[in-house]
């Protein structure tokens, strides 16, 4: 039996699971570098892991910023 391919972006995810740690639920950094990826390789054609870390760094940012605007 084979090991389950790990996605290129495990360690993404989790290097930011740990910084937005109390701010945002693992699905929530989940879902944003689910979409880093996608927007990542529409706009360039290729997703690279540091790439898709910065743009979601930048989501994640932007969301708790409207989340601490709204009080």
């Amino acid at each position: 039996m084979s090991e389950p391919a790990t996605s290129p972006y495990a360690e993404v995810e989790s290097a930011l699971r740990d910084e937005f740690a109390g701010i945002h639920s693992a699905s929530t950094v989940t879902r944003c570098v689910e979409a880093a990826h996608y927007g990542a390789l529409e706009v360039t054609g290729y997703a690279h892991p540091g790439l898709v870390e910065r743009i979601a760094r930048k989501h994640l940012h932007v969301l708790a910023l409207v989340a601490s605007e709204r009080g």
